[in-house]
Formats: C-alpha cells, structure tokens, sequence
C-alpha cells in the first residue's frame, strides 16, 4: 500500500517542503541566519549575509528566488524577499516561521524568552533543591549558588558548576542532576558521622557506582572541588608543600574521611607502641610490639591513631622492605624500624608527622641513586624533628655502587640536591654514573 495515501494533504505538503530545503546546503546557511535574527528581534525579520561556494549554490538560490546570482561570491537575501518567494512557491501556504519551526523539529524562541524560560526553570528548581535540603548543610551551598547566579562568584566550586551548566547548553536537566549529587555529597562527607571510608565504597554509595569519583571521571573534579569549599567552611587550611606535591589532594580527602587508596597506602614499621585519638593504646599494634615482629599498617588504621611512640626516641628508616626486613631481624625489635618503599605515600608521611610530635629522632637510608637522594633530602625537610642520613656518605655510596649506569637525563636531578650532607655524595654519583643501592652494604646497617 502507498503510504502517501494515509496523508493529509497538509502533511505531504510539509514533507515535500523539508526535502526541498534540507537537501540544499545553501538553504541551511539561511534558515541558521533567519533563525539568529529571529532570536535577536523575536520575529521574522533582517537580512542574511550568504556566501555562495558553489555553482549549486547560486542555482539553488536563484531557482528559489527567481534572481540572478551568476558569477556572484555572495548574497543579501532579505526577510521580505524570502518569505515573498515562499508565498509565490508551492509551499505559499506555509509561514516562514512555521517553516523554521520545522526545519529545526522545535519551536522558536527569542532570546528574551529563552532568558524569561530560563530564568523562571531556575527560580523553580533553587526553590524545589531549597526545601528538598532544608536544615542540612547543603542548603548553604544552594542559596549561595542561587545567589551568585547572576555573576560571576568568587568561589572556585559554585563557578565550576555554573559552567557545567553552560557547558550542557543551560539543560536544566543536567543543572538539576549536579545540584543533586553536589548536595548529597556535600551532607554525607563520612567525617560528618566520625568514621572514614574508602572512596569506592563512597561513590557507590552516593551514585550506585563504585568508580563515579575514580581520577579522570566525570565528578571527580567536583568531588575535590566539594571537599575543599566544605573546608574553606570549617576553617581548615591545609598547607600545601612543593615538596611532596600529591600530598595536598590526599590530606583534602583524608580530612574529609575519605581513603582515595588504602590498599597500597601502608607503611611496614616495627618496634612503635601507638594510641588512638581517643586515648586508648591500641592493642593490635601493642601485639606486634610484644611479639618483635613487623607489620604493615594500613592508611585506615593510621588515620585514628592520636600518638606514636618508640624505645629510645629512635627510629631507623629505609627506603626498601628487604633491607627493612633484614635490619628488622637483626635489631631483634630493641629498636623502632620503617619503611617508605621508594616514594613515601601519606600513610608514611602521617606516621612521620606523630613521631616528630612525640621528639623522635630519625635515621634515614635510601638508595644513592638521583632519586634515592631527592627522597632522603625532602624527607629531611619536611621532618619537623631531629633527622639523620644514615649510610648516605660517599664512602657508603663508593661500596654500594652497582654495574647499573645512570643517563645523563636522570642525572640532572642531582641538580636539585642542596643539602651540605648529601651535596659530596651527589657530586661522586654524577662523576662515577652508576647507581648505589641499600642491598649491596646490609652489613653497614649492622647494629
């Protein structure tokens, strides 16, 4: 069966209409030039400025309105000419804003109706989110969001939102679904109930899925962006430190009871005795005390620890776990060991920072590599204590040096060694280009 005879005469019309238009390219440069003019004005109306590109252009143009563009590189086709010509065709029944309206498959709107449109969605959705969240503290969020609006706001995270907004084309949609997570976010951050969860299991919580706030996501910026207005509300100014550069973003999350990484976030230690914030000593780690034997704590357990203490206000640290566990065995637990395991992660940093609090003295030992030096320097600077390189000398290094060569890429680290104690050791590591390690003088860490 023909299905042009299940019609209306109307509908075939406007069929036929949109297959002459929308199969043109020079009549989609117009309807886009007539459709701003009508945004701006509200009506039908102005002159579109065309360049004709092709010669199919110009016959286009010229078969519609019956003018001669020959050899022309552009037109001025005026609102009256077109719809004059629309009238004369046999399409002449159609509006030229009906016209638009269909080319576009959506009504059209001037641009102070869009804004009218806009701002009364708005106005409903910052009433609906107020009441939703009423007496939580979200509802500062909203209202000063709601507020800012008009302007340009001076915090980081009520812009970022906004311009998530702006970015999904003002889809009030989208704008309800972010104000929605910001939000839910924003009132369930775990400190709020004095516990601390693993950032998947948050996510899943809040979104349904585990990965929402994973690095590179879509909200994981505004997860961070979150956590540090929160912050900025509570008074706390965490120090950022050029030091260890990822610390800052770890600390933000930690603060706000979040573990960004808790499985690799360990630090191995052995011979400390340990107190909760609550006062309590912990008995786990007391266990391992009595037993002289080493363990891996977890960010999770560090993060309620108050105060940390070792025998004789000493600690001896190591960048690698082998040589941990051999210095471990030999010192029998009589004395506090640690291990960073190359990079220290924030749970060796938060260990570091309790033991300056309790004045412990720190002997530290790394690799005498460009990147075992630059470790043992910044962990020298940032110990607010009494710190000590261990094993770290030139003659130390002159024993440890292995067949493994040095480029002269890495060895521009070196450049950045200003310690006077390690500056001797670096300028033998850049003369003799091979690499020291901790493993080749074990018997120097004998007690």
């Amino acid at each position: 069966m023909n299905r042009k005879l299940n019609k209306e005469p109307q509908q075939l019309l406007n069929e036929e209409c949109m297959e002459y238009f929308r199969h043109k390219p020079v009549f989609d440069r117009l309807m886009k030039g007539f459709r701003e003019k009508y945004e701006s004005y509200g009506y039908f109306t102005g002159t579109v400025q065309l360049k004709l590109e092709t010669e199919a252009d110009r016959d286009d143009l010229e078969g519609f309105l019956q003018r001669n563009y020959h050899g022309r590189k552009s037109a001025s086709v005026s609102a009256s000419r077109f719809e004059k010509a629309l009238k004369d065709s046999r399409f002449g029944v159609i509006e030229p804003v009906t016209l638009l309206e269909m080319y576009y498959n959506e009504p059209l709107q001037s641009k102070k109706e869009q804004r009218d449109k806009e701002h009364t969605q708005l106005n409903e959705l910052f009433q609906t989110m107020t009441e939703k969240y009423e007496d939580t503290p979200a509802e500062k969020l909203i209202r000063e969001l709601d507020c800012s609006r008009t302007g340009e706001s001076k915090s980081a995270l009520l812009s970022y939102i906004m311009k998530i907004y702006r970015d999904a084309g003002k889809n009030i949609e989208v704008f309800r679904e972010i104000l929605q997570m910001s939000s839910d976010v924003l009132n369930n951050l775990p400190y709020r109930n004095d516990r601390r969860e693993y950032l998947a299991v948050f996510a899943a919580a809040i979104t349904g899925n585990p990965h929402a706030f994973d690095d590179g996501s879509r909200y994981a910026k505004l997860l961070y962006m979150i956590i540090k207005w929160d912050e900025a509300e509570r008074g706390i100014c965490l120090e950022k430190t050029e030091l260890f550069p990822a610390l800052y973003k770890q600390k933000c999350f930690f603060e706000a009871g979040i573990l960004r990484d808790d499985i690799s976030n360990c630090c191995m230690i052995s011979g400390i005795r340990a107190w909760k914030k609550d006062g309590t000593i912990h008995s786990g780690i007391s266990g391992f005390e009595e037993e002289r034997d080493m363990m891996n704590l977890p960010l999770s357990v560090i993060a309620e620890l108050g105060r940390i203490e070792c025998a004789h206000n000493t600690v001896y640290i190591v960048e690698n776990p082998s040589v941990f566990a051999m210095i471990c065995r030999w010192l029998g637990g009589e004395s506090a060991c640690m291990c960073t395991n190359g990079q220290p992660r924030l749970s060796a940093l938060l260990i570091l920072e309790l033991l300056a609090e309790s004045d412990t003295r720190v002997y530290y030992a790394g690799d005498m590599d460009p990147e075992g030096l630059l470790i043992a320097q910044k962990l020298r600077q940032y110990y607010k204590g009494d710190f000590h390189y261990w094993n770290m000398t030139p003659e130390a290094y002159q024993e440890s040096m292995s067949e493994e060569r040095i480029s002269d890429k890495r060895l521009k680290i070196l450049d950045r060694i200003t310690d006077d104690n390690l500056i001797e050791t670096a300028a033998l590591i850049r003369e003799k280009k091979h690499a020291g390690y901790q493993e080749n003088i074990c018997e120097l860490f004998l007690p």
